[in-house]
């Protein structure tokens, strides 16, 4: 074969002009050299091929950095004709996956499309799948790789346009996985579903349901096999210690899978029995978490597991449907919630180390004279969080006995509460926490959505708790009210506090609450109306909280002409009964409410009071400047013109088009997020740089001191807040108002109204 042909015919269909030679030319061009015995064609065998100095090494050759297949199809074209076998392979390889996607693709003309597919009708005469198969399992991991994707997409292609699932690869598939962990060689064969089922996934037309469907239930029973197979292995041995062993290779591959997996399971109604595997077999998963395996392992079963509790939500979003309606989903989170605080304790925690090793730029060691890493992974401690919180919010939503959810759910807290204290010293200018409420806010800053989804089930529980409590007493005494508030602080689950650390955590900036509403990347939306919804009905123990922080940071200010009502008289006593508590780590619950010493706050030992008094001249900044990065406002307003001398550019976008008004209440917003193009966004950052600014100048009323004699003391946190959500409620209406909001606000404005009248009324200035 003449190398030269190979590189003409790579150079026209990169570039996409016709194939001028028949079809069998171009056949036998890419027919793959591979010998095999007829009777093993749908058997994988170890192949060993001729290779350069420059070639790539085995598998177990780790030190040397492995080229990817888009480095060596660019520089196809331009090597010369003195080819290895190996590289004539690779070469074949790369052209079989750019004809399949150019075949795919209706930006070429339909006539170069249908040569490629008489080529392709060629190739499967001349068995290039079983070719492809012997290749997978090569000791070469370019080719293999390679040989992965050209499969991938030969069958996806057939199952695509043929309505038919390959029946040599099926066979393959089917002998491989049910023939572990005899035969060990299934990492080729996990690689090649997985691309299967991303190209699916990925494909715009496609009538996803149907494919799916025909291509996963032959495989559905082996699959469950398998996973029953790799998952209940001694992990402790040496073979799972290095992420570069065949076994960690398989392990690592079939994650793959099961997030390829998890991914399509929400294309069906019905999901199949390897679909559903994951949820009701969690524990293998858990128990290998806290083996000896690699690090890299147990951080990607940490990562899926957060993608399965994170799964109904992205559901809810997709359809619209109640959970109630789906039952398989409903069985599946309850047996995996069980599983999870059925292990979770302290030991089970602390067997997951945190502390892996940073990935720098150009290998996994630290340059000469850096700092070594220290302090935990923060991407795998939000995550086994977040796990953890949303496991006991769907636990407790669907228990209607007492003493399960608040036994549970004290342990499981006690353990959280805990364990994040160990890991404190991870974060970055970190302050000794005085209130256990402050804990969200310093784990999850870093990371806005799962900050949200982790308030959002704190806020679920306590609701949840909240109408047990009432249930058991209709009308709570003093003493059972005081002990119900203590066990929310002692818990950090208060959602007044939670809401209020992160306000602090922001200089009570609206402009980052706006951020998060407009997103749709986050379930602030939903979050903030629950909050609201309590916030009117619970105002009493806001105001109590509120004072809490004055007290704390001593921030009592003198404003003239503002008197407090009966209502908040009895908060600021309750406020102070519970400053009054003893400072103590936590203990069980029980004991700490019997006698009404609950934790509250709490003070390390050393200089807590020298940052206490740092965090008290912070609550009257609002000023953000001097903030970290990532705790800025997510968007730049100072950089836009003031909205009220608008460009004509920007009075153009007044008439654009909104979206539909509807009334469905605020269940549909999450629905109706939109995305914004770059101009109507720079319009809003405008529309607001009048708020910012206004915003700045509340610091000087709020640290002025008057000589009147009529002067009452006000609640610094409270009057932030309050005003933050008031600014927070202008800048959505003149949004509304010009037709730049990207969904129906309706019901939010309605919620942020009715706490402003119900802050007024408190408050007559």
């Amino acid at each position: 074969m003449k190398i030269s042909l190979l590189q003409q015919m790579y150079k026209d269909v990169l570039v996409g002009i016709p194939l001028a030679k028949e079809s069998h030319h171009y056949t036998s061009l890419l027919d793959l050299c591979v010998e095999q015995a007829p009777e093993e064609d749908e058997t994988c065998h170890p192949m060993h091929l001729p290779s350069t100095s420059g070639g790539v090494r085995s598998h177990q050759d780790t030190d040397v950095a492995v080229p990817t297949a888009d480095d060596i199809s660019d520089s196809f074209a331009n090597m010369n004709s003195s080819f290895c076998p190996r590289e004539r392979m690779l070469l074949q390889l790369t052209l079989i996956k750019m004809m399949v996607d150019k075949a795919e693709s209706q930006e070429i003309e339909f006539s170069v499309r249908q040569k490629y597919c008489e080529i392709f009708v060629l190739l499967k005469e001349a068995k290039i799948d079983s070719k492809l198969i012997c290749l997978l399992c090569s000791c070469d991991q370019l080719l293999s790789h390679m040989a992965s994707k050209s499969l991938a997409s030969l069958v996806y292609f057939q199952l695509k346009e043929e309505n038919t699932l390959n029946v040599t690869w099926l066979t393959f598939s089917l002998k491989t996985l049910s023939g572990f962990p005899v035969n060990a060689r299934v990492a080729g064969c996990l690689w090649t579903l997985t691309t299967i089922i991303k190209d699916i996934l990925k494909d715009k037309v496609l009538p996803k349901a149907g494919i799916l469907q025909k291509l996963l239930a032959p495989l559905d029973a082996v699959l469950e096999g398998f996973y029953n197979s790799i998952l209940f292995h001694h992990f402790d041995s040496h073979h799972y210690t290095s992420p570069y062993s065949e076994a960690a290779n398989n392990l690592i591959s079939f994650i793959d899978l099961l997030e390829a997996l998890l991914a399509s399971r929400i294309e069906l109604e019905v999901p199949l029995r390897c679909h559903r595997v994951l949820f009701l077999k969690i524990s293998c998963v858990l128990n290998l978490i806290s083996s000896s395996v690699h690090y890299l392992i147990k951080k990607k079963f940490i990562m899926l597991l957060k993608k399965c509790v994170l799964y109904k939500s992205r559901e809810d979003a997709k359809s619209g449907s109640l959970f109630s309606q789906n039952p398989p989903l409903y069985e599946d989170m309850l047996v995996l919630s069980d599983a999870v605080l059925e292990v979770m304790d302290l030991t089970w925690l602390n067997r997951i180390p945190l502390g892996g090793k940073t990935s720098c730029f150009g290998g996994g060691e630290a340059p000469p004279g850096g700092d070594a890493q220290g302090g935990s992974d923060q991407t795998v401690l939000r995550a086994l969080s977040l796990v953890v919180l949303k496991a006991l919010e769907f636990k407790f939503q669907n228990s209607a006995i007492e003493a399960e959810i608040k036994g549970d759910f004290q342990s499981s807290m006690s353990h959280l509460l805990v364990f994040w204290r160990s890991h404190l010293k991870s974060f970055p200018q970190s302050h000794p926490v005085a209130h256990h409420c402050e804990w969200l806010s310093l784990i999850f800053i870093e990371q806005d959505d799962d900050m949200w989804e982790a308030a959002k089930a704190l806020l679920l529980i306590y609701l949840n708790i909240n109408r047990l409590w009432h249930d058991v007493a209709d009308n709570l005494g003093h003493k059972e009210k005081e002990t119900w508030n203590f066990l929310t602080h002692a818990g950090g689950y208060n959602p007044h506090c939670i809401f209020l650390f992160f306000l602090e955590k922001i200089a009570f900036d609206s402009t980052v609450l706006l951020d998060f509403l407009i997103s749709s990347e986050t379930c602030f939306l939903e979050y903030l109306v629950r909050y609201l919804k309590l916030l009117r009905k619970d105002w009493h123990q806001f105001v109590n909280v509120c004072d809490h922080f004055d007290t704390k940071h001593g921030t009592f200010q003198s404003i003239p002409s503002v008197k407090p009502t009966h209502q908040e008289k009895q908060s600021c006593m309750t406020g102070e009964s519970l400053q009054n508590a003893c400072e103590q780590k936590p203990q069980t619950w029980e004991s700490l409410a019997s006698s009404q010493n609950c934790l509250v706050f709490t003070r390390e030992q050393g200089d807590n009071e020298v940052a206490e008094s740092n965090q008290s001249n912070s609550l009257v900044c609002t000023d953000n400047t001097s903030l970290p990065g990532s705790l800025q406002s997510l968007v730049n307003y100072d950089s836009s013109e003031d909205s009220e001398f608008e460009t004509d550019g920007e009075e153009c976008l007044v008439n654009t088009k909104q979206v539909p008004l509807n009334n469905e209440g605020e269940a549909r917003m999450r629905e109706t997020g939109c995305s914004y193009t770059d101009v109507k966004r720079n319009t809003v950052k405008s529309e607001l740089l009048s708020l910012k600014q206004k915003g700045s100048n509340t610091s000087s009323c709020l640290t002025c001191v008057a000589s009147s004699d009529n002067i009452t003391p006000l609640r610094i946190m409270l009057y932030k807040s309050t005003k933050c959500l008031e600014e927070l409620q202008k800048a959505i209406s003149r949004l509304q108002r010009r037709n730049l909001f990207p969904y129906n606000p309706s019901a939010l404005l309605k919620l942020l109204s009715h706490v402003e009248k119900i802050s007024k009324n408190l408050n007559p200035q």
